[in-house]
């Protein structure tokens, strides 16, 4: 696997955790990026990490396929499921770019992620005018029962960001 700058993955040991934590949001928000250069979808990316490796990134691609199922964590769950020859996906860490829809965080409860670090939220994207529900992965994970370790607001400025340049395109389109 090779990421958009050629750059090969690697483990990054020695660094500070908030340092690779923050690393692995970036590459979550350069996918959403090229997902927006691409014309492919929404202003959403996700990168699933296990043992401080990158094993998938992705952007979502609901416009470009016409699904509304391929968000950019089910999209990075299926690849990560494929890389790692498994639907069980114990140990991994998911970063998306804002917090997951209902339907990702089942895919991310399902698969067995330990942890999903976030930037915006779920009320953030509806205000675009996305059609998202009300119901907040802190709630979906009390209601579920489910042992998902959530961390919000990771970069939240640049997740913001993110949005608003979506935002200020002449030819978005919501879904």
């Amino acid at each position: 696997m090779r990421f958009l700058d050629g750059s090969k993955p690697r483990a990054y040991c020695g660094q500070r955790m908030a340092d690779r934590h923050e690393h692995f949001m970036r590459l979550a928000l350069r996918e959403a990026q090229r997902g927006i250069r691409k014309g492919e979808g929404g202003p959403f990316g996700a990168c699933i990490v296990k043992g401080g490796r990158v094993i998938a990134v992705a952007h979502n691609r609901v416009l470009k396929s016409r699904n509304p199922t391929l968000h950019a964590e089910v999209v990075a769950i299926g690849r990560a499921s494929r890389r790692l020859g498994t639907h069980q996906l114990d140990g991994c860490t998911i970063y998306s770019t804002t917090e997951p829809c209902p339907m990702c965080f089942a895919a991310i409860h399902w698969a067995r992620v330990g942890k999903v670090y976030f930037g915006t939220t779920v009320p953030d994207v509806q205000r675009l005018g996305f059609n998202e529900l009300m119901l907040s992965n802190a709630t979906l994970k009390r209601l579920g029962k489910s042992p998902v370790r959530l961390f919000p607001g990771l970069l939240r400025d640049e997740c913001r960001d993110l949005l608003r340049d979506w935002k200020a395109l002449p030819n978005k389109r919501t879904y």
